[in-house]
């Protein structure tokens, strides 16, 4: 790509990225297996913590629900929230120190389960990713006392459930830039190895690996509601504030390794919400980097493909610094009463069991009410994830649905601001009806435009995939993508991403609340989906797709669980299913 603005470049590669009906976006058209990375990065001589004993001591029996043990030895409040718990907030359920590092990694980012077929055996994790190929790190900000008596960097390692320690640098720093949160409070950080989604999907890559950031950080959020926690992006953080905090611009640590590249950095505090964030990342950066560092990144892969198209858009799409939280309030929500349809599931059980179907029966319906509670949860509300954003929505549904009870087959859209709504019956197709279904409560600003039998132009747009028609429905997430980068500059290009990573984190955790399985699909045809739609420009851009059904069990899949010494969790939890695609 040649240089250009950030503006426009980031304009040229969304468009160069787009799958077509008659050619896909460019990769390397077959998958190269002596080069498939290794989906575990280490840093070989860092000082190694181990999480799994601080996870024992905060739940004792090994299962969620068990109570936790303050230092003095008086019981705390136990795991044991409901999944609808998750959505309101609550007193602290876990004390401040490395048990809370523990669970936190532990429900975000670590292992979920293992598969096995035959001779093969993979992991999947808690936060779902495109082909299972991982491209997420994550990274702990912590502080004096935690794990040193110097506050420390370190990376999050979820094959072994332990941290690396990257850098130990001055208590004094921390103090100056996190004094004023709660006692406990810490950062977490997330980088992207391109080159991981980049080995099979080519130049989209860019555009997965964003997705999947922001999968990980509405886990993340998720866990630290189990906790009675909360979590926040940082919203003013510049990219090469991040990569010094994190330590990903240390060059001769990573040598011939893949590089990392920032992607955000949250703060993770117990109690109420408060309005100050930590004062001056910039100023924890410089003191970071004069601090002690250990470790060198292995390698993933004996060679790799340098695509120039992704580092384009990286470098363009890079964060200035200087973002601010949206000032207006953030509406809130009426309650949401919980279905009666169904039990209300564990919360952590809930957390560790979700998956990907690769198929949906084709026939089984969903209630209405579990319909309805899906749109509640994806509106934007101050309940989490959403509250670990720092921008008003600009991500909004156009819906394929199939057999919802109650609902005509036809397409729907949802969208989550009232300015979007307006903009879209402006673009959308002039003979769309725009009407609402009969008995939908006015907070879910719900359409019909078609009412039609729409299987087969969903399957067609999901790249000619079964699952997008065999499931209760499907859905295409709508950016509001001119608005937006004129509004924030060329790096909220990820930010877009990210939004629509976290809509697809809770369709898979209703999903599942509702004894069913979704599935996020990254392939289909963007410019067929603006022609359904009447879309002619960039005013608004399809990101992602997602599907939510009724699975089919594949015999073949062995389920184990994601670590050995949680053995004890396994007869209920790992037996739900088999069936699980590659995320």
């Amino acid at each position: 790509m040649p240089a250009r603005d950030p503006g426009s470049a980031v304009d040229a590669f969304h468009d160069q990225s787009k799958h077509h009906v008659n050619r896909f976006a460019r990769s390397s058209g077959y998958l190269d297996w002596a080069t498939q990375p290794n989906p575990f990065r280490s840093f070989d001589g860092a000082p190694r913590i181990d999480l799994v004993a601080p996870f024992r001591t905060a739940t004792s029996g090994h299962s969620p629900g068990s109570s936790l043990r303050l230092r003095s030895g008086q019981a705390a409040p136990g795991l044991d929230a409901a999944y609808d718990d998750l959505f309101v907030d609550s007193s602290p359920r876990i004390v401040p120190g490395l048990e809370a590092v523990s669970v936190f990694f532990r429900y975000s980012l670590g292992l979920s389960a293992w598969k096995q077929a035959g001779g093969s055996r993979w992991a999947l994790r808690v936060n779902p990713s495109s082909g299972n190929l991982h491209p997420t790190e994550g990274y702990a900000v912590l502080g004096p006392g935690v794990v040193s008596h110097a506050p420390g960097v370190y990376h999050y390692a979820p094959d072994v459930h332990g941290l690396e320690q990257r850098c130990l640098f001055s208590p004094e720093a921390w103090d100056a830039v996190m004094g004023a949160l709660p006692a406990g409070a810490f950062l977490a950080g997330l980088t992207s190895i391109h080159w991981r989604e980049a080995w099979k999907y080519g130049e989209r890559a860019f555009r997965y690996c964003q997705h999947d950031v922001g999968h990980a950080i509405a886990a993340m959020r998720m866990a630290a509601a189990l906790m009675g926690w909360r979590l926040r992006v940082l919203p003013d953080c510049s990219h090469a504030a991040l990569a010094r905090v994190l330590g990903t611009d240390r060059e001769g640590d990573f040598g011939e390794a893949e590089p990392e590249e920032p992607a955000c950095l949250c703060v993770v505090w117990p109690g109420p919400d408060q309005s100050r964030d930590p004062d001056d990342v910039l100023r924890l950066g410089r003191a970071v980097a004069t601090g002690a560092w250990t470790g060198r990144a292995n390698q993933l892969s004996a060679s790799r493909v340098q695509w120039d198209a992704i580092d384009a858009v990286a470098d363009a799409s890079r964060a200035p610094g200087g973002a601010r939280r949206a000032t207006e309030a953030i509406p809130k929500t009426s309650p949401v009463d919980r279905p009666t349809t169904v039990a209300v599931a564990s919360a952590a059980s809930l957390l560790l069991q979700r998956r990907s179907a690769v198929a949906m029966d084709g026939h089984s319906t969903l209630a209405r009410d579990r319909f309805l509670m899906m749109l509640r949860r994806i509106l934007q509300s101050d309940r989490a994830p959403w509250d670990a954003l720092w921008w008003e929505p600009r991500v909004h549904l156009v819906l394929f649905v199939h057999r919802v009870d109650g609902f005509d087959p036809g397409i729907y859209a949802l969208a989550r601001t009232t300015g979007a709504q307006v903009a879209m019956q402006r673009l959308f197709r002039s003979d769309f009806a725009w009407v609402r279904p009969p008995g939908v409560d006015d907070d879910i600003p719900l359409c019909l435009l078609a009412p039609r039998d729409v299987r087969r132009i969903s399957r067609q747009l999901s790249c000619a995939q079964d699952i997008a028609a065999d499931g209760f429905f499907s859905l295409g997430m709508l950016a509001d993508f001119d608005a937006a980068l004129a509004e924030h500059g060329s790096s909220f290009y990820r930010h877009l991403f990210w939004e629509a990573g976290a809509i697809g984190q809770i369709l898979y955790l209703e999903a599942e609340a509702a004894g069913a399985r979704g599935t996020g699909i990254g392939c289909f045809f963007d410019d067929a989906v603006h022609e359904v739609l009447g879309i002619t420009d960039h005013q608004f851009q399809s990101l992602y797709h997602f599907t939510v059904g009724m699975p089919v069990d594949d015999p073949r899949l062995q389920t184990l669980p994601g670590y050995s010494w949680e053995a004890r969790m396994g007869s209920d939890l790992f037996s739900l299913s088999a069936t699980s695609s590659d995320r």
